[in-house]
């Protein structure tokens, strides 16, 4: 199955657009998206939107989140992958790292995974 991915709401909208850039047949949405959760969207639902739809969360909220995320799999949960970017990050790199990751894994390979974009 191919990934898909969801970009956490403090993410610029134009990482979308530059990801879709790249290929419009990547699955991405934002929060706040029509078919993704709303603005505010606390981040344990988060999770559990992950879970269910299979995305990869791209974010880089990382005061919240690994607690969140340790309390996820505590309860036995999963999630389908998550990528931790820099928030001050080039661009246009991210847009090309999510493109890697589309093109050339599975999201079987992204099961309770964890990486990084460091750029």
């Amino acid at each position: 199955m191919k990934v898909r991915f969801l970009l956490d709401e403090n993410l610029s909208p134009k990482l979308k657009i530059s990801v879709l850039r790249l290929n419009l047949a990547i699955d991405i949405l934002r929060v706040g998206d029509a078919e993704a959760p709303p603005l505010g969207t606390l981040d344990p639902d988060i999770l559990r939107y992950l879970e269910l739809s299979q995305r990869i969360l791209v974010t880089d909220n990382r005061k919240s989140m690994p607690e969140h995320l340790e309390e996820h799999w505590r309860d036995g949960r999963h999630i389908w992958g998550l990528v931790w970017l820099r928030s001050s990050g080039n661009l246009s790199i991210w847009a090309e790292t999510i493109y890697l990751i589309w093109e050339a894994t599975e999201a079987e390979e992204w099961i309770d995974r964890l990486d990084w974009i460091p750029l």
